[in-house]
Order: C-alpha cells, then sequence, then structure tokens
C-alpha cells in the first residue's frame, strides 16, 4: 500500500500535469490508429496533447508502430523540463498505452518491503510504500479498463478503487470473493462512484450468490488453486476489457501470476524493513535457481522507491544499468 497523497498538490505534482496528459492522449488513440493499420507520428502540444506530423518528422515526440504500439524516438539534445517529464512518465506507462482489443494486457501490481513483506503480522499496510508509488495505482486504474482486487483487500481497506487523485476515467471494479463471504457494507458496492463486478465460485455457494450492494455479479468455475482466472479474464474481455490491472492484494496477484495470466508485473520497493509480517508473494517454489522465471524488466524510481517493471513475456537479457532508471512524478 502507499501513502495517501491528501495533502495540497505540490510543484511536482503541477509539473507533471501536462505529462500525464500526453501520456492519457497515448492510450485514448491507441485503438483507433491499430484499427487504421498505418505508421504513424504526433508532436505534443503545451497541454500534452498530440498533434499529427508525417513519420520521421524530427518534432515527433512519439511514433505509432503497427503490430507493435507506442515508441518514442532517441531523446533529443537540448530539451525542455517539460518534454523530459513527458518521456520519462511515457517510457514507463507506454506498454499499457499500447493496449488494444487485439493485443490486450493484464498487469499487476505489487508494494513491498526491502525483506519482501506487503503489511505487518497485525495486517497494518499503512504505509508502505509512499505518495508517488499510490499516485502511479491512479494512474493505473485511469489508464486499465479494469481493475481487479481479492477480498481480502476489501475487507482490510475498504478501498474505493477509483481515481480520485489524478484526471482520468474510473475503471470496473472488479472483486474475487470465491465464497461469496463479503457484505454489502463496503464503499465499491455502495458508492456508485463506479460500476463494480462481484465475483464467486460457484462450488461454495448454493444458488446464486445476492448481488451485494449495486454489484453486478459473476459465477466462475474452479481453476487449478482456486476459482478460475482464466474464466474471469474471458468475461471481463467480453465487457471490452483490454486492459486490466490486478491490484491485489497479494494472495490475488501471486494467483494471477501463478496461473501464467500476467503479462506484466511490476514491484515497486520501498526501503523498510519490516522483519515478518504478510509477504508480498505466494508462489509454487522452485528446487533449483535454474527453473526460476527471470523477465525481462525496466526500474523507475519513484520518490524513495524503487519500481521493477517486468515483462513476463520477455527473458531478461542482463543488467540494464543506470541509464535506465528514469524517475517518475
Amino acid at each position: 500500500m502507499g501513502h495517501d497523497p491528501s495533502a495540497p498538490a505540490t510543484a511536482s505534482d503541477t509539473r507533471g500535469t501536462a505529462a500525464w496528459a500526453f501520456v492519457r492522449a497515448l492510450a485514448h488513440e491507441a485503438s483507433a490508429l491499430a484499427a487504421r493499420g498505418l505508421p504513424a507520428a504526433f508532436m505534443r502540444d503545451a497541454d500534452g496533447g498530440l498533434q499529427p506530423v508525417a513519420p520521421g518528422d524530427a518534432r515527433a515526440a512519439v511514433a505509432w508502430q503497427p503490430g507493435h504500439g507506442w515508441v518514442l524516438p532517441p531523446a533529443q539534445g537540448g530539451e525542455d523540463e517539460d518534454a523530459r517529464d513527458a518521456r520519462a512518465l511515457a517510457e514507463l506507462y507506454l506498454p499499457v498505452c499500447s493496449a488494444t482489443t487485439a493485443a490486450p494486457i493484464v498487469l499487476g501490481h505489487m508494494g513491498q518491503s526491502l525483506d519482501g513483506f506487503i503489511a505487518t503480522h497485525s495486517g497494518d499496510s499503512r504505509y508502505v510504500t509512499g505518495d508517488e508509488n499510490m499516485r502511479h495505482m491512479h494512474r493505473l486504474r485511469a489508464l486499465c479498463d479494469a481493475v481487479v482486487v481479492g477480498a481480502g483487500t476489501v475487507a482490510a481497506d475498504d478501498p474505493k478503487l477509483t481515481t480520485r487523485h489524478v484526471a482520468g476515467p474510473n475503471p470496473l471494479r472488479v472483486v474475487i470473493d470465491p465464497m461469496a463471504r463479503l457484505s454489502s457494507q463496503f464503499h465499491v458496492f455502495q458508492d456508485g462512484d463506479a460500476p463494480t463486478l462481484y465475483v464467486y465460485a460457484r462450488r461454495y455457494v448454493s444458488g446464486a450468490a445476492p448481488a451485494p450492494g449495486q454489484a453486478d455479479v459473476l459465477a466462475v468455475g474452479d481453476g487449478p488453486h482456486g476459482p478460475d482466472l482464466a474464466e474471469v479474464i474471458a468475461a471481463l474481455r467480453g465487457r471490452g476489457c483490454a486492459r486490466i490491472f490486478v491490484e491485489g492484494g497479494g494472495v490475488t496477484v501471486s494467483a494471477f501470476l501463478a496461473a501464467g495470466l500476467l503479462d506484466r508485473v511490476q514491484v515497486t520497493v520501498a526501503p523498510m524493513f519490516i522483519g515478518g509480517g504478510r509477504p508480498a508473494f505466494r508462489l509454487p517454489a522452485a528446487n533449483l535457481l535454474a527453473d526460476c522465471a527471470r523477465p525481462g524488466y525496466r526500474v523507475f524510481r519513484m520518490g524513495g522507491d524503487m519500481l521493477f517493471d517486468c515483462d513476463l513475456r520477455a527473458t531478461a537479457a542482463g543488467d540494464p544499468g543506470d541509464e535506465h532508471i528514469e524517475r517518475v512524478l
């Protein structure tokens, strides 16, 4: 969990407004560009919007490549602060912004301590990571069509799962509660700020589970270690969700990861030792290091935290080096 940035906007917040508008514009244009099937290039206007230019134009801040998605051209010398901010922010979110219904993405995220915990034994998780990572979570919600959490996260934190700290639309909120035990008292079922889908496993419920509050209900079958998460993804795809963000908690993100359903996973590591408590990941153990997954990754700095953005469809090619560490507003 991250610290809730409820204080007045800082200079960094204000400075990043146009950069965030640029990222949102990339996400918004992806589907139309994918349908067109042609390369395209754009310059960034003062407000962060996209202005078309000819492919190869030296003024281009970003290019669309059919079959690949968004690409940033090499950095130009003499960029001003706004341009550097826009590039750094876009670099992090390009894989999400490039996703479309034809090339969808499922992204997981975990915030943890240096020693691999997301909460103490008592369940205290406020706040392991800092303000910047909380803002990042809200940005991911704004860019994605659906945000997925488990029943434990709802019961412990009563999250709203909205984008109240950044500009952008609220996603579909998906709550996975295999045994249909949650009551209707929680924000996601009552506030009406965004639609909510309540998912449970048929085997644990006799008849149809009642909808908690204003939520829609989805019953799914059994998977290898609980509810059939592939069926959940298929149902969300059927609703037009090309970008799915699995936000938490640790059990839920681990389940999607173990099932091979994540395309990327982001791990934000905070400079903190908890010493024991709730582990971040709970995965089947490997006997040999040679059998362990070593995904390709990038590293970004978020305040005092470090975010590892792991591409689970690629294998690590080696140490990315300091030149790949970007500071994100």
